[in-house]
């Protein structure tokens, strides 16, 4: 049984809105559209800074993408996951394409963990600064990925997804999922090697 009923009652009351929101909007209609896109965007600018960085150029650019695009992907949604995965799922995609233009540029962002927006979540203050510093270390690494490992490293490591919850919110079996983290370790195994750090941040197997 949860130690906290009421904050359980109310998560499985939000989704149930979100669900019933994302169906209607799904239909077109303008006014379930709105409310969803409010009621999802924190969760999504909070996704798009944790991938890009807070100080990453491209982040507004990547947010507002993600929110035309799920407008856009919303008739295509049939209630596989959860509205704010099928959102965040959305914005990893823009996210990875968005780091790896920018490397094409030869940009480059060193971002330094921002402790208050570390802190506005509900883990404790090591383990958010920790999930802070794998999010780092994965924004470098992909790049270097084929763009469904890569999707699939973000939402497992920088936005925290269950090995499941990336399954329903990508539509492939878990053992696909499982076979992209395991590719995408063996493909950055030089460098995992060669830096304990990365090493630590990709023990993903659950």
């Amino acid at each position: 049984m949860s130690a906290h009923p009421e904050r359980t009652a109310d998560a499985s009351q939000r989704k149930s809105s979100l669900m019933a929101l994302a169906e209607e909007a799904a239909t077109g209609e303008p006014e379930a559209t709105g409310k969803l896109l409010r009621a999802l965007a924190p969760d999504m600018i909070r996704a798009a800074q944790a991938l890009m960085g807070t100080t990453h150029a491209d982040v507004d650019d990547v947010i507002q993408q993600s929110f035309i695009a799920l407008v856009q992907a919303l008739p295509a949604f049939r209630g596989e996951c959860s509205p704010s995965h099928y959102a965040t799922r959305i914005v990893a995609r823009i996210a990875v394409a968005a780091r790896r233009r920018s490397k094409v540029r030869g940009e480059r962002y060193d971002e330094a963990v921002d402790v208050d927006q570390v802190l506005s979540h509900g883990e404790s203050a090591p383990e958010q600064l920790e999930s802070a510093r794998r999010r780092e270390l994965v924004r470098g690494l992909l790049e270097t990925l084929p763009e469904e490992q890569a999707e699939t490293l973000a939402l497992r490591i920088g936005l925290g997804f269950s090995l499941g919850e990336v399954a329903a919110a990508t539509g492939v079996p878990l053992n696909t999922v499982r076979s992209r983290v395991r590719l995408a370790k063996e493909a950055l195994r030089r460098r995992i090697d060669a830096n304990p750090e990365l090493s630590a941040a990709l023990e993903v197997e659950s």
